[in-house]
């Protein structure tokens, strides 16, 4: 009986050693916060080198963009930590830009125009609250409606204490208040947080700032042209991504004010304000939320007069009063804008940083840590 029980204590013994090894590779990768690739790695599986591609691309990202302070940047090469960064592939393609039916002329929506796009790919989703706050804590941002300490909000949205303490408002459009300490981490005011609203849209970006997170995150502002198009889905002469009715068969398919704007909302869809960034189904090309929820920046300047000439990959003029906004936001209701179309488009924001601004980022390739 002696030699089984010797046997039986030295695999004992064994394990107990390897165990030890396993926890120690263990306790090294978390203080780290990252496993390296296999090929790092030393005999026990420990990571030898600490930063992946993607972290190094990450950092040379955030200088192009002038941000200052890079704290703790791991992004790392853990895909389901990308989840919110997910591009869809976008095919090269000719499509009609505009309408020559604007319902709002001084939008500079017609006339309609052929246009030939290059393939490129397209964020699925608005940028969230969680993504950007990862951009902000990787780089130490500071938006611009933090800058310059207030911004615009929808005054249904703000709690009457906020209210109360506000004596101006936009002239032409009476509901947009100036709020002291809005911005896109308390969008309502300084009585208000994000921490239940993570999967929502970002609000409160400046253009500056949303350029900033799409070259920190290795991609850029889509164009006017790529917006639209990648909007209609695969669709020709529809107003909307999903066809011509807003609720077909019943049902929504965006978030958009419901009731008599600005007066009363009687949120059918069933959110008063922003929603989640998945919420709805998406386009055919996959993107969500491509319509409604928030407004999102474009790379262009902006412009009213529009040839209707048939034209390859246009980038819009190189200098104008303010960059283009595409796509209709909840704020808008037919029984006033109705600019919650693949064609719609404004500059009629009255800050560049109000309550209702989002965006998402195109590429012309894919990130490498997104592949």
């Amino acid at each position: 009986m002696a030699a089984p029980r010797h046997n039986l204590f030295r695999v004992v013994y064994t394990c107990w050693l390897l165990w030890l090894r396993s926890a120690e590779c263990l306790d090294d990768g978390e203080e780290e916060g990252k496993p390296g690739k296999e090929e790092d790695q030393g005999d026990c599986g420990c990571s030898n080198s600490r930063a992946s591609d993607a972290e190094r691309a990450a950092r040379k990202y955030s200088q192009e963009a002038n941000v200052s302070q890079q704290p703790n940047n791991r992004r790392g090469d853990d895909r389901s930590k990308n989840e919110g960064m997910k591009m869809v592939p976008i095919p090269a393609g000719v499509f009609t830009m505009g309408t020559d039916e604007p319902i709002i002329k001084q939008d500079g929506e017609g006339p309609g125009r052929r246009v030939h796009i290059g393939h490129f790919f397209m964020d699925r989703y608005e940028v969230s609250n969680a993504e950007f706050e990862k951009f902000v804590n990787a780089t130490g941002y500071v938006t611009e409606a933090e800058r310059f300490g207030d911004s615009f909000v929808f005054e249904g949205m703000l709690s009457k204490e906020v209210k109360n303490g506000i004596h101006q408002a936009v002239a032409i459009a009476p509901w947009w208040l100036p709020v002291k300490g809005a911005n896109w981490k308390h969008p309502e005011g300084p009585d208000s947080h994000i921490l239940k609203r993570l999967d929502h849209p970002v609000l409160h970006v400046s253009w500056n700032d949303a350029v900033a997170f799409c070259s920190w995150a290795g991609k850029r502002l889509p164009t006017e042209a790529e917006w639209e198009y990648s909007c209609r889905g695969g669709l020709e002469n529809r107003l909307f991504p999903w066809g011509n009715k807003l609720h077909p068969n019943g049902q929504h398919y965006a978030n958009i004010w419901q009731g008599e704007f600005p007066r009363s909302n009687t949120e059918e869809d069933g959110y008063k304000g922003t929603a989640p960034v998945t919420a709805f189904p998406p386009n055919g090309y996959g993107l969500y939320n491509i319509v409604g929820n928030a407004w999102e920046w474009t790379s262009d300047w902006w412009e009213i007069n529009h040839s209707a000439d048939e034209t390859y990959s246009p980038k819009g003029p190189s200098e104008g009063s303010d960059r283009v906004k595409k796509g209709g936001s909840y704020m808008c209701h037919k029984s006033y804008c109705y600019r919650y179309r693949c064609a719609a488009r404004s500059q009629n924001t009255p800050d560049s940083s109000a309550s209702n601004l989002g965006f998402r980022c195109a590429a012309g390739s894919l990130p490498d840590y997104l592949k």
